[in-house]
């Protein structure tokens, strides 16, 4: 990496998001900047050197935790399956919070042997867990601001990593994760969970036996409206994910519908972003609903809903939306469009081009016909678990289960990962390009090559590998 224009870029990326008045009154110097912006994006570089990561195979993977709050006490609970198959052990758990450690402990106690080190109290507690000689895997499950420093601690520790979404909000946290695992030769996965969901892997398995045909475009979202989650006391801690919506605008949660997107497109492995358009309406309903719960948290940056546009190199488009504030059913869209078939979700609905159906675009597969697609072609992965899925439908419906037995499992075998770091990294990178972009009048903004130019090598998913 090329840290003389890293450090030019992230002074130019502050003007350019808004921090000078000269910028944000002035046109003519807004679209020279932007373009500066874009060049400057393009300068810092990536070897690539992990994206086939292979390492020594660790028959049981020793396991330590950090964030034991409503994410952490999830995904310990995905763990008992393999714990009692000898397939991995949790060694050390680590919070702020002593009680949530104690009742994290209790249920850990019921299905392992072997009893877990606790480490609370002390804002840097975390860190004697990623030192630990005897930890293979340090799992991170806290808020958004500390992904990026724990992973690289880490990494530097020696330590594997898989964090919770999104592993970075900064383009230069982005940099500092590549060089950090390029430098180490460390995983450094993004558990994205969806990415292992049953609608999706059905999906993507119909893709990889081209049911789809050629594809061109895709929808994802994160629609979910979060107003008593955000505005609560209790659920997040000093209430850290409200106060992004105070200070940011744009699209702060990319994975849910990138990932088992650019698992489709084949991002990273024969294609790759190019360009993104972003922009958010105006802001309203956090606001009504902060005012009609008399929450001190008010002027909120963050628009109800975004919407970013991002172009392949290879000229598919995706659409991506964002929206946390409106009272609505829970989407995360996952359109698929092809030239031979068409899905959208909630509720899951399938389309198929074939004259000899006579629908010719106006109908979806009618019940009996979209369930004999749906067992056709169900991803081997998701039978071959289903007595573990159902006992573990508490993760999300088995999706998180399904995302920890691969991510142990690959460790187990040596193999590279389901979602590799450059695949969290520019899942997670659209964060702050779609600020950029709302900040600019919706310009046009240059999508840097993480990968260092592997994603030109066309390659299958790995999800769908049989290990």
């Amino acid at each position: 990496m090329n840290r003389k224009s890293f450090l030019n870029l992230s002074a130019r990326a502050g003007l350019f998001l808004g921090l000078s008045p000269i910028i944000t009154s002035c046109k003519d110097s807004n679209v020279a900047d932007k373009d500066e912006v874009n060049e400057l994006l393009l300068k810092s570089k990536a070897t690539g050197s992990v994206v086939n990561l292979k390492t020594e195979p660790i028959s049981k993977v020793r396991v330590g935790m950090i964030g034991m709050g409503n994410r952490g006490s999830v995904l310990i609970q995905m763990f008992e399956y393999l714990i009692k198959n000898d397939f991995a052990e949790i060694v050390a758990l680590s919070d702020l919070k002593e009680d949530k450690l104690q009742k994290n402990n209790a249920y850990l106690k019921t299905i392992q042997t072997k009893e877990a080190k606790l480490y609370f109290g002390g804002e840097d507690e975390w860190k004697k867990v990623a030192e630990r000689d005897d930890i293979d895997l340090l799992i991170i499950a806290t808020p958004w601001k500390w992904h990026a420093e724990m992973a690289i601690y880490g990494m530097e520790q020696g330590k594997h990593v898989a964090c919770e979404v999104p592993i970075a909000y900064t383009l230069e946290d982005c940099w500092k994760l590549i060089e950090t695992a390029e430098r180490t030769q460390k995983h450094c996965m993004t558990m994205e969970n969806c990415c292992f969901n049953g609608e999706e892997l059905w999906v993507l398995n119909m893709v990889d036996k081209g049911v789809f045909g050629d594809l061109n475009h895709a929808e994802g979202a994160y629609i979910h409206d979060l107003r008593k989650h955000m505005l609560d006391d209790v659920y997040y801690e000093d209430q850290w994910r409200i106060k992004h919506h105070q200070e940011r605008n744009g699209n702060f949660y990319t994975t849910h519908g990138l990932g088992p997107i650019s698992f489709y497109m084949d991002i990273g492995r024969g294609d790759n972003y190019d360009h993104l358009v972003s922009m958010s309406s105006r802001e309203q309903s956090l606001s009504k609903a902060a005012k009609a719960h008399n929450s001190k948290f008010t002027n909120f940056a963050c628009g109800d809903m975004n919407t970013t546009l991002i172009r392949t190199k290879k000229g598919k488009s995706i659409m991506l939306q964002f929206d946390v504030h409106t009272g609505r059913p829970y989407s995360r869209l996952n359109t698929l469009t092809g030239t031979k078939a068409v899905h959208q979700g909630y509720p899951s609905r399938l389309f198929i081009d074939e004259p000899e159906l006579k629908y010719w675009g106006h109908n979806w597969l009618k019940e009996e016909e979209y369930k004999n697609y749906r067992e056709k072609y169900d991803h081997p992965l998701w039978n071959k678990l289903k007595t573990q899925i159902d006992a573990n439908a508490v993760g999300h419906g088995g999706m998180d289960f399904v995302m920890i037995y691969r991510l142990i499992r690959c460790l187990n075998k040596g193999v590279p990962l389901d979602i590799n770091l450059y695949d969290g990294i520019l899942w997670s990178a659209i964060t702050p390009l779609s600020e950029m972009s709302v900040a600019n009048e919706s310009a046009s903004t240059k999508v840097p090559d993480f990968t260092g130019g592997t994603w030109k090598t066309p390659r299958k998913a790995e999800v769908l590998r049989d290990i």
